[in-house]
């Protein structure tokens, strides 16, 4: 007697859902330990009488802040390849942008307080390591907003403290780098201090930027949940030819240079 047919709505799993399967299987768990045993840690670690303590030329809390970022990228199965040396000291790093991530693997290199948008202050986890992580919070299409945006990233960077940002002004669908706001390198401009470019490139020469990036109205949270699922893959960081002050004749052509350079590094 031959067996009944299979019921007309079922649909036999893939290879490549049962893969997806397993990975949620194996790294939520690990993903709840990072954040429910290792950022408690991390908080008992950095209070008021610890947080300043020099570990090398870093404070402990950014110290532990890099290490948690970095462990938090290997759990979504990125592996961490940096090409370059982050300049020390003040400097305005200049990245290109593609989703959240780009955050973790920059923090995961080297501390920077970052300009983003203010939405990111209410992301789970991310939200609340920006904050923790000296992130200077813009209300996009705010001009008063970006004007105490400007005069804080000089404060910073006069006091010898470094900022990071995405020219850009937005996150891209990782198929081409936008052409790069020029005003937001006024600070650098005025507080005399070298910008490094930063190509972020994700997978084998850039193959997965399209995979990474945010997908057409996909908001943090479902971007959050693909990414734990994707297969592991490679996230280079290159830290590329800074831009020293003088180099470049203003703010604009600063821009244009910086955006030269991470477009040439991403087409290597």
């Amino acid at each position: 007697m031959n067996a009944p047919p299979p019921h007309a709505g079922a649909v036999a799993p893939t290879g490549a859902q049962t893969a997806r399967a397993l990975r949620y299987l194996v790294r939520v768990p690990l993903l709840l330990w990072h954040v429910l045993i290792h950022l408690p840690l991390l908080l008992l670690l950095t209070s008021p009488l610890t947080a300043q303590l020099p570990i090398g030329a870093e404070t402990l809390e950014h110290r532990l802040i890099r290490a948690w970022s970095a462990g938090l990228m290997r759990i979504f199965g990125f592996r961490l390849r940096r090409v370059g040396t982050p300049l020390a000291g003040a400097t305005l790093f200049v990245a290109n942008h593609v989703s959240w991530v780009d955050i973790e693997i920059l923090h995961s290199q080297r501390m920077m307080g970052f300009v983003a948008k203010r939405e990111i202050a209410s992301w789970p986890v991310v939200g609340w390591l920006a904050a923790r992580g000296e992130t200077i919070f813009h209300h996009r299409g705010n001009t008063e907003s970006l004007g105490g945006v400007l005069h804080e990233m000089l404060a910073r960077l006069r006091a010898g403290r470094s900022v990071g940002v995405f020219p850009e002004g937005g996150t891209r669908g990782g198929g081409e780098i936008g052409p790069f706001h020029a005003r937001i390198f006024l600070a650098a401009v005025e507080a005399g201090v070298p910008v490094q470019p930063v190509a972020l490139r994700y997978g084998e020469h850039g193959d997965a930027q399209a995979v990474v990036a945010f997908q057409d109205k996909e908001s943090f949270f479902a971007n959050f949940l693909r990414l734990l699922g994707e297969p592991g893959r490679l996230a280079e960081v290159h830290f590329l030819t800074p831009i020293a002050p003088g180099e470049a004749d203003g703010r604009r052509r600063i821009a244009e240079l910086a955006r030269q350079r991470i477009v040439e590094a991403m087409a290597s």
